[in-house]
């Protein structure tokens, strides 16, 4: 009866919550182990995010690319005769391409330079599904007309603002007089602080090394009917091999693996959660140890009354997960709020996620029942001879 009655005391709570410092102290510990975790992802994830950001606003079905391409910070041209080839498949509505580069823009209020990405498209296609760079499309055709991301760094200057009070509103890129005549909403990324749009001709202008017949991106718009990866396949089929042709997705990809594999960035922040794992097992590993060596008498005198090492096991793996809990619960809502905090200062998409809080909250649940599995060593060797 005296163990069927034991079986109902929340033993694992009462050693929880028995001595309220080291309660605090734990859950201190997993937030601050699980904050580490969170912020680490967060920031990977808003890098992939952000890189992806410009390929999601592009009107286009299929992408012809230099095989050489990784990443739009630093692109590979080709030649624009691809893309005249590729527009005679059958399945092909239409084609546009974009230049894209780097270029020293010049604060219109401080004048101080700042590198920003600037995209060149032909104003008589839509390169861009954004509705504020088609409706100035007209606009751009004038030379040395420009649009301005508005979601870039605010070290570029408060052009949005300036252009309701200056018109027009004329700086600098790479040293040529330009107009900005409108904005658009894109958004910084880690390969770009800030992004403008511009005619081909301006483009060229702007960079005058450029030869108008090499492209870096070919965009390819088929008709509702055509099947993407049939109409892939036969532009592969018929194109020499000094191109790639991919779908969006592939696309994406593509720049996103650049910043995983071919850069430290993936790897330090994937050492980063790790390292956030590690801190959590040692933080709780010393509370579940210090908890079971406090109490080994006890434990001792349970076994004597016939309770073997399946049910202490179970008691520990209890104290394991309402750590956990416990401590999980702090660290989120902590990281949500340094969510903001880095997303105002960084301009990334960073914000908390489901998959991510999940995620965080599997690791924390392995983190403290993986101690609490090294812990039972210390509670296998308590010996009912303890007691005397």
């Amino acid at each position: 009866m005296l163990p069927n009655l034991f079986r109902k005391t929340p033993l694992a709570w009462f050693q929880v919550t028995r001595e309220k410092t080291r309660l605090l102290v734990a859950i201190a510990g997993i937030a601050f182990a699980d904050i580490l975790m969170f912020v680490q992802l967060g920031f990977k994830d808003a890098l992939f995010d952000s890189a992806a950001v410009p390929y999601q606003t592009l009107q286009s079905d299929l992408f012809i690319v230099n095989p050489q391409f990784e990443t739009l910070f630093s692109t590979k041209t080709f030649s624009r005769e691809r893309l005249l080839q590729a527009a005679a498949i059958d399945d092909v509505e239409s084609i546009s391409w974009l230049y894209i580069a780097i270029a020293q823009w010049r604060n219109p209020t401080t004048r101080t330079s700042r590198s920003i990405l600037v995209f060149g498209t032909d104003p008589a296609s839509r390169a861009f599904k954004l509705p504020e760079v088609n409706q100035h499309l007209s606009d751009l055709q004038q030379l040395n007309q420009v649009l301005f991301d508005q979601a870039g760094r605010p070290e570029f200057g408060d052009i949005a603002t300036l252009l309701k009070t200056t018109s027009p509103l004329q700086t600098e890129v790479n040293d040529n007089l330009v107009r900005v005549t409108g904005v658009f909403t894109l958004g910084a990324s880690f390969s770009a602080d800030g992004n403008v749009i511009t005619s081909d001709s301006t483009f060229l202008r702007i960079f005058p090394d450029r030869q108008p017949e090499d492209i870096d991106v070919g965009l390819i718009k088929l008709k509702p009917t055509a099947d993407i990866k049939q109409v892939q396949a036969a532009l592969k089929a018929s194109l020499p091999n000094d191109v790639l042709v991919m779908t969006l997705p592939e696309f994406a990809t593509r720049e996103k693996d650049y910043w995983a594999n071919a850069t430290p960035i993936g790897f330090i922040f994937t050492l980063g959660t790790v390292v956030g794992f590690i801190v959590g097992v040692v933080i709780v590993y010393q509370i579940l140890y210090s908890d079971v060596s406090d109490h080994l008498p006890e434990y001792a005198t349970l076994k004597a009354m016939g309770y073997g090492d399946f049910y202490f096991v179970g008691v520990l793996i209890q104290e394991a997960l309402l750590l956990a809990i416990l401590g999980f619960l702090p660290g989120a809502v902590l990281a949500t709020g340094l969510y903001v905090l880095a997303q105002g200062a960084t301009m990334l998409p960073i914000a908390m996620t489901i998959e991510r809080a999940t995620n965080v909250f599997i690791l924390t649940v392995v983190m403290c029942v993986g101690s609490g599995v090294i812990a039972m060593r210390k509670l296998q060797s308590a010996d009912p001879a303890d007691i005397f």
